[in-house]
C-alpha cells in the first residue's frame, strides 16, 4: 500500500521525537531550562501525533462513504 501524507508527517515526527528523546538521554540538556525545553518539544510532537492521526482517522472513515 502506498504512503499516504498522513504516514509521511506520522514518521517525521516519530523520527523528531526520538530526536529529542535520544538528546535527553544522551545528556544533552546542559541545564533544568533546556531539559525543559527538549520535555515540552517531546510534548508538543506527541500532540501533533494525535492531531495526525485522529485527522487520517476521520478521512478514511469518510472516504469509505
Amino acid at each position: 500500500m502506498a504512503k499516504t501524507v498522513f504516514d509521511v508527517l506520522l514518521e517525521r515526527i516519530n523520527d523528531d521525537i526520538a530526536r529529542s528523546k535520544d538528546f535527553m538521554a544522551g545528556g544533552g540538556p546542559k541545564d533544568f531550562t533546556q531539559y525543559r525545553e527538549a520535555v515540552g518539544v517531546v510534548r508538543g510532537l506527541e500532540a501533533c501525533k494525535q492531531y495526525v492521526e485522529d485527522l487520517s482517522r476521520n478521512y478514511l472513515d469518510n472516504d469509505d462513504d
